[in-house]
């Protein structure tokens, strides 16, 4: 009996360094209102955390997740002004939310230790955007959509 070729899958060239907080994080979509300033936290910078600041603008259907999502504008324009997120993605800037910086503590404290000696920007891989402008976490991420 011979036995099957097998191969296994080739090592992607980035592996995403694993978010276990942001996909458990349990926030309501009431949680934000048009206007808001938030960041979406993608990585570390010399020591801190770092992320995309963007305002709230209407509620969208996040279709990724089939939740109640919000519409983005990027301020600073960028590639894509608009964007469509999952409230579980952002950080209130325009405000000092308990939630929050409960949140922003924690990503810290898992964060930051592993960083601590890199002085440069490291995007920790964590979202995509699709064809549609939604941005989308990698543990929401589904295929074919």
């Amino acid at each position: 009996m011979t036995s099957p070729s097998w191969t296994p899958p080739p090592t992607p060239a980035f592996a995403p360094t694993p978010d276990p907080l942001t996909p458990a994080r349990d926030i309501t979509h009431s949680h934000f209102e048009p206007g808001d300033q938030v960041v979406i936290l993608k990585g570390v910078a010399g020591g801190e955390l770092w992320g995309d600041a963007v305002h709230v603008v209407a509620p969208s259907w996040h279709t990724p997740t089939d939740e109640d999502g919000w519409r983005l504008r990027d301020a600073t324009g960028g590639a894509q002004t608009y964007i469509t997120g999952h409230p579980r993605y952002l950080v209130h800037l325009s405000r000092r939310c308990p939630e929050c910086l409960i949140h922003l503590r924690a990503m810290e404290d898992h964060l930051l230790p592993k960083y601590a000696d890199h002085d440069a920007l490291v995007d920790c891989g964590w979202y995509t955007t699709t064809a549609l402008g939604q941005l989308v976490h990698i543990a929401d991420a589904r295929s074919g959509r």
